[in-house]
Formats: structure tokens, C-alpha cells, sequence
């Protein structure tokens, strides 16, 4: 039987595991951006994502109930907003470097913070709220050099591009996660991964009448490699969560920026400025003052139902 301390090492361990293959997956896809559109990206990280999300399934015995579902339009807006955020992410990923791509797309817990209040009807008390006002800061600091390409005609404005898509990303990205959080009430977890895969797979086919192209050898490897990546990845994810609570785990997704920082290097030449750093530095601040403040929410729930009576 497995000890409190094994679940938890277990649960750090699929955590950076998860970091890791979703870092591949994003490299592998800014590879193949440089002249594969992102409708035709997001069908290849979805697409091929399916098999391993099925063998996944089938280990865990759930391959005849896991997938059944008793909200299909739930699913559906799950998916187009999710889909919508990896077009924009994937997009972003072919007009700017990775670490700082990486960066503005951690303003996603920020803003589920946000979210959470105007659609779950969550309270936001003042700690969370100046949290949330910090990591906004620290993505007005990466944004802003980019977006005066908009009135410098000395700069490139598809970089200003890229950051928005950036921050577009994060926004539906945030938006993906309420919806997940609301298909959670109902849903198995089997169910969301493989009907996402599949909604995603078949909104992004739709994207074939404008602009595929036909991949050469390197690029087609590249994208296969990018699903294979992504599906490993959302196990390693869900088995994470599986084995601890969010408030341990969530904080080790900061690892990620060290490997975009180390892979935009030493892959991709690119150096980062030391405005970024700062508002990387505001915005992971804030992102684990978030996740502190939620682990800490949660424990004194727990601590609320145990001191209840049975009568309430």
C-alpha cells in the first residue's frame, strides 16, 4: 500500500513529467510553425494525441464507461474554447521566442482567478486579488516592448502579433479551465481528455480549406512527434493530480520556464532580455501566491467538514 509520502513523490514526479513531454510538444511545434499554419498544428497534436489517450483509458478499465457522456454540448464548448486557445498559442509560438511565449501564457492561472468569480460565482478576497494584480503587471512588462511595433515603424508589428496571441492563448486557455471545472461536477476525468481530443481533432480538420500545406519529411515527424508528446503529457498531467492536491503539485509547472529558457537558447539562439526575466519573475510571484492561497483555502475546508456535526 502506497504512503502518503510515495503518493505525494509519485504525484511531483508525473508533474514534472508532464512539463516535460508538454515542453517537447511545444518545441516540436515551433519547429513545424515556421511554415505549418496552426489550425493544421492543433490537428496534429490532437490527432495523434488519441491513440495514447485510448491505451491510457483501457489501462485504467474504462474503456466502455470511461467515455460515456451525459453532457456533449458542455464537451463541445470545452473544445472550441480549448482549441481556440492551442491555435493562438501555436500561432504565437511562430512569431516569438519560446521562453517569452511560455511567459505571457502564465498569466492563465491569473486569470482563472478572474474567471472562477465572474462564471463559478467564486469569492476573490484582497490577497487574491492583489496576486492577480501582480501577475498583470508582470505581463504588461514582457507585452509592452513588443507592442510598440504597433507605432514604431523601426520594429516588426507581427512580433506586437505574436505577444497578443500570446495573451489570447492565456485567456482561453483560462476560459478552458472553468469549463473543465464545470464538466468535473459531472464528468468522468476519461471522458474530458478523450472527447477533447476528439473535438479538438475534428474543429482543427475543419481549418483544411484554409492554407494547409503538405509537410516535408522533417516537419511531418515533428508534428506526429508533437501529439505523441501532448498525449503523454495530459496522462502524466491527470495522474499527477491523482496522487495530490493541486496546491502541491501546481507549483512545480514553474519548471517549465527554466527548460523554454534553456531550450530557446540553446535550440533556437534566443537570448532573453532582462525586462522579460522581470516580469517572468512578477508573474510566477503571483502565480504561487495563487496556488499557496488555494492550498491553504482548501485545508481549512477540509478542517470546516471534519469539526462539523452530522446534523450540520
Amino acid at each position: 500500500m502506497d504512503t502518503p509520502k510515495q503518493n505525494t513523490l509519485i504525484a511531483i514526479l508525473s508533474k514534472l513529467g508532464a512539463v516535460i513531454f508538454f515542453m517537447g510538444m511545444a518545441t516540436l511545434i515551433k519547429i513545424a510553425s515556421v511554415r505549418v499554419p496552426p489550425g493544421e498544428t492543433v490537428f496534429f497534436r490532437s490527432f495523434f494525441g488519441l491513440p495514447i489517450i485510448l491505451v491510457w483509458i483501457a489501462m485504467r478499465g474504462e474503456l466502455r464507461t470511461g467515455l460515456k457522456t451525459d453532457n456533449p454540448l458542455g464537451h463541445f464548448w470545452r473544445g472550441l474554447v480549448g482549441v481556440t486557445a492551442m491555435s493562438m498559442g501555436f500561432a504565437a509560438l511562430g512569431l516569438l521566442p519560446l521562453s517569452e511565449v511560455k511567459a505571457i501564457q502564465y498569466a492563465q492561472p491569473v486569470l482563472v482567478v478572474i474567471f472562477a468569480a465572474m462564471f463559478l460565482g467564486e469569492r476573490v478576497r484582497a490577497f487574491r486579488l492583489t496576486a492577480v494584480a501582480l501577475g498583470m503587471i508582470g505581463v504588461l512588462i514582457i507585452m509592452s516592448p513588443r507592442l510598440t511595433a504597433f507605432s514604431d515603424a523601426g520594429k516588426d508589428p507581427y512580433l506586437a502579433i505574436g505577444a497578443i496571441l500570446a495573451f489570447g492563448s492565456a485567456v482561453m486557455a483560462g476560459l478552458a479551465h472553468v469549463f473543465v471545472r464545470k464538466l468535473t461536477m459531472s464528468e468522468p476525468t476519461s471522458a474530458i481528455v478523450f472527447w477533447f481530443a476528439v473535438t479538438a481533432s475534428t474543429l482543427s480538420f475543419m481549418t483544411l480549406p484554409f492554407g494547409w500545406v503538405w509537410p516535408t519529411g522533417p516537419e511531418a515527424a515533428a508534428l506526429i512527434g508533437a501529439g505523441l508528446c501532448g498525449g503523454i503529457g495530459q496522462i502524466f498531467l491527470t495522474s499527477s493530480y491523482r496522487y495530490a492536491d493541486a496546491s502541491v503539485v501546481a507549483p512545480f509547472e514553474y519548471f517549465s520556464i527554466l527548460l523554454a529558457l534553456g531550450i530557446g537558447y540553446f535550440v533556437f539562439a534566443e537570448v532573453p532580455t532582462a525586462v522579460m526575466l522581470v516580469g517572468i519573475a512578477l508573474i510566477v510571484c503571483a502565480g504561487i501566491l495563487i496556488i499557496w492561497r488555494e492550498g491553504k483555502l482548501g485545508k481549512e475546508r477540509k478542517q470546516a467538514r471534519k469539526a462539523m456535526t452530522p446534523q450540520g
